[in-house]
């Protein structure tokens, strides 16, 4: 399978090293998870009351989708670095 991506070789992390990146994607799991009950609320919202605040429910969607693809590209970001990839 192509990728987009090369290692610098081999890569030795440390425990406490391990443990800061599955802290981190703990971190980025939870608050994906937050952001998406956030979507889904304003979207139960707009489909049972479609005329009370429904620009500020688009709002939310809009702007919790494009956080919670902010907080994956953070991770992302460690994690490549964390593992010495670079994009091709």
């Amino acid at each position: 399978m192509p990728s987009d991506y090369k290692t610098g070789g081999s890569v030795t992390l440390t425990e406490a090293q391990i443990l800061e990146l599955h802290q981190k994607l703990r971190d980025m799991r939870h608050d994906v998870n937050g952001r998406l009950a956030h979507i889904t609320a304003a979207a139960e919202l707009i489909r049972l009351r479609p005329d009370q605040s429904r620009e500020e429910r688009l709002q939310t969607l809009l702007v919790e989708s494009f956080k919670a693809k902010d907080i994956i590209t953070t991770y992302a970001s460690d994690f490549e670095t964390a593992f010495g990839l670079t994009r091709l």
